[in-house]
């Protein structure tokens, strides 16, 4: 199960969905899709807006700037990823104020 917790300062984005196999996994790779733009678009617009760290079956975003453009991404962000958390309940959860 891929685990995203969110508060006002960083979103952490932990796991795999285990929906289909390593390189088949359809959620898997619309979460990654998903928050690899975000993170490209805010860095387009301001590279000092977000930082953030990726590794293996992980990645946290820590924001730094909370201006227009940077929550309006990070938002449709958090809008894409709760639908998909809605059609795959039993491949992502969402925790907030963690």
């Amino acid at each position: 199960m891929i685990l995203i917790t969110k508060n006002d300062k960083k979103i952490s984005i932990s796991g795999h969905a285990n929906y289909d196999d390593y390189g088949k996994d359809i959620v898997c790779s619309s979460v990654s899709s998903i928050v690899t733009t975000t993170i490209n678009g805010i860095l387009a617009f301001d590279k000092k807006a977000i930082k953030y760290q990726a590794e293996s079956g992980k990645i946290e975003i820590e924001i730094l700037k909370k201006d227009n453009i940077t929550i309006k991404l990070i938002n449709n962000m958090l809008e894409l990823l709760t639908k998909l958390s809605n059609d795959y309940p039993k491949n992502i959860q969402i925790k907030e104020g963690v």
